[in-house]
């Protein structure tokens, strides 16, 4: 009996260490005051045991990984001659990781291939002129828009009065030129019918097709055609103010990181007023 009582106090008494603080435990700190450095060292800890959101692992890493296909000038170019990129977008790419105390790395990608190697966890966002498109919603999430745009043609200047509409474009002896797996292919093949549709593989010589007389009609956001005829003094954006489609240019984001979508947009919101868009933008476009 005596045996039965004696450990019957002895469970009471572990029950009640238990349950008490541990004198070695950190105490909470007082609102206001600044975490302690076993607190900050647990955080990190707590952290690396869960990366969960790119918020944390970016900066974790140093590095932001970055898909993008290098041939959509003004949004992306890989230089051939020094292999690097340059682009609104390469540009906005480098502010982004700096924000997040990161250098980035750029991820060469298609059109076709973008959003598949962004989920694969190729890379962390993709950049350069992408499009919001609704088969891309479903797969990845999009953050705050950075401009809107939509297809409109580039031709040869004295064509420019001949294809000012998706009739006057969609006839027979027209030959018009997309480049492949992107939205300009899909958009020319949803609308163009009875006119020829040629496939270039290469998006950086693309509009020497035109130039050449090989093919009549890009159709392609107005911001491009702005900007290749910029370049190309023989070719002329058509309406780029009124195109035939409207669509918005985003960043594409791992679907499912709440908290990474979340700081991108406010960064892009940011950046959208206070004039750094625009300011790259205006070093292409001007």
């Amino acid at each position: 009996m005596k045996r039965a009582v004696t450990l019957s106090a002895l469970a009471v008494l572990l029950a009640v260490t238990a349950a008490a603080p541990s004198s070695s435990a950190t105490p909470a700190p007082a609102p206001g005051a600044p975490p302690t450095a076993a607190g900050t060292a647990a955080t990190a800890t707590a952290q690396r045991a869960h990366p969960g959101t790119l918020l944390d692992a970016v900066p974790r890493r140093g590095v932001l990984r970055v898909c993008t296909t290098g041939d959509y000038r003004p949004f992306t170019y890989l230089d051939p001659k020094t292999g690097k990129y340059r682009g609104v977008d390469i540009e906005m790419a480098r502010d982004l990781a700096t924000s997040l105390d990161a250098k980035p790395r750029y991820v060469a990608t298609t059109w076709a291939k973008l959003v598949g190697d962004l989920t694969a966890g190729r890379c962390d966002i993709g950049m350069g002129g992408v499009s919001i498109t609704l088969p891309r919603a479903r797969a990845a999430y999009f953050s705050e828009p950075t401009r809107e745009d939509g297809k409109t043609p580039i031709v040869r200047c004295e064509d420019k009065d001949r294809y000012r509409t998706l009739q006057q474009i969609d006839r027979p002896g027209t030959t018009v030129v997309v480049n492949p797996g992107g939205t300009n292919e899909e958009f020319a093949r949803a609308h163009i019918k009875r006119a020829t549709i040629t496939v270039h593989p290469d998006n950086t010589t693309i509009f020497d097709e035109i130039v050449a007389g090989r093919a009549d009609v890009m159709m392609t956001d107005a911001s491009e055609t702005r900007y290749q005829a910029k370049v190309h003094p023989e070719l002329c954006a058509v309406h780029p103010d009124e195109p035939f489609s409207f669509s918005e240019k985003a960043y594409a984001l791992p679907r499912g990181d709440d908290a990474f979508k979340a700081y991108v947009d406010q960064w892009v919101h940011l950046a959208k007023n206070d004039g750094t868009y625009r300011k790259y933008e205006d070093a292409w476009m001007k």
